[in-house]
C-alpha cells in the first residue's frame, strides 16, 4: 500500500514538472529566443508615451503578453538634451545583441550590424510581438513609419528642432523622426529606405502620425 502511494506521488510530481515545462517560454521557444519586435499597437496618445520610461514599459508589457517578459525590453528611441538632462541615444539603450524576431529571423548580431546596410530588417522580418506583418507602402493602409527620434547611426538628432515630440511626452504640437520598417519611400532615396531615420512627422497626435504613413508604432529590443 505504501509502495503504491509512493508511486502515485512520484507520478503526480512528474506531471507537475511536465506541465511546468510545457507552459514556460524557455530559450528554445520562439518567444524565448525573440529579442526584437515592432509594437502591434499604440497606447492611444500618439507620440506621448510618458517619456522613455513609459515607452519601455509599453514594450515590456507587450513582450510579457506573449510570454517573453523574462527579458528586459527597451524602446528604440532617442531623446534630445534638456537643461536638466543630456541627450540619450537609442543605440545605447538596447543591449549588445544578437536580436531575433519571434519568427526566428536574425535582425542583427550586434549594434554596429544593426546600423549597417546589411542588417536583417525588412517588411517580412520586422514583425510584431505576435508575429504579424505590418502593412507598408503599397498596402491599403500604410503603417511603415516607426517612431525613433534618431539619426541613421542611432543617435539623437542634432540641432534645435523638435525631433522627439518633446522627448515622447507630446500628443499634439511637435514632430518626431521616423524610420520605414519596409525600407521603402515615395522617391526611393536613401533616407526614404532608412529603417530608423527617414523623415519627420507632421505632428505628434495619432491623426498627425497617420498623415505621413504611421500608427505610432515602436521598435522594441531585448536589452539582455
Amino acid at each position: 500500500m505504501k509502495r503504491r502511494h509512493s508511486m502515485t506521488l512520484a507520478a503526480a510530481a512528474a506531471a507537475v514538472v511536465l506541465l511546468a515545462s510545457c507552459s514556460t517560454k524557455g530559450p528554445d521557444t520562439p518567444q524565448g529566443k525573440m529579442g526584437f519586435f515592432v509594437t502591434s499597437s499604440n497606447p492611444g496618445k500618439g507620440a506621448d508615451f510618458g517619456g522613455l520610461s513609459g515607452a519601455d514599459r509599453f514594450c515590456q508589457s507587450l513582450a510579457t503578453a506573449v510570454g517573453a517578459g523574462g527579458r528586459t525590453w527597451r524602446a528604440y528611441l532617442s531623446t534630445t538634451a534638456t537643461p536638466t538632462a543630456p541627450a540619450v541615444n537609442a543605440r545605447d539603450r538596447i543591449g549588445t545583441g544578437p536580436w531575433y524576431s519571434v519568427t526566428g529571423q536574425l535582425i542583427a548580431s550586434n549594434v554596429d550590424g544593426l546600423h549597417s546596410a546589411s542588417n536583417g530588417l525588412t517588411k517580412q522580418s520586422a514583425v510584431t510581438e505576435k508575429g504579424a506583418t505590418i502593412s507598408g507602402r503599397g498596402d491599403p493602409v500604410n503603417l511603415h513609419d516607426i517612431l525613433t527620434g534618431s539619426s541613421p547611426d542611432g543617435r539623437a538628432a542634432p540641432g534645435p528642432k523638435d525631433t522627439t515630440c518633446a522627448n515622447w511626452t507630446s500628443s499634439g504640437d511637435g514632430s518626431a523622426i521616423v524610420g520605414h520598417h519596409d525600407r521603402t519611400g515615395l522617391d526611393e532615396s536613401a533616407p526614404a529606405k532608412s529603417w530608423n531615420s527617414s523623415h519627420a512627422t507632421q505632428g505628434c497626435s495619432l491623426d498627425a502620425l497617420k498623415r505621413t504613413g504611421g500608427g505610432g508604432l515602436l521598435y522594441c529590443f531585448a536589452q539582455n
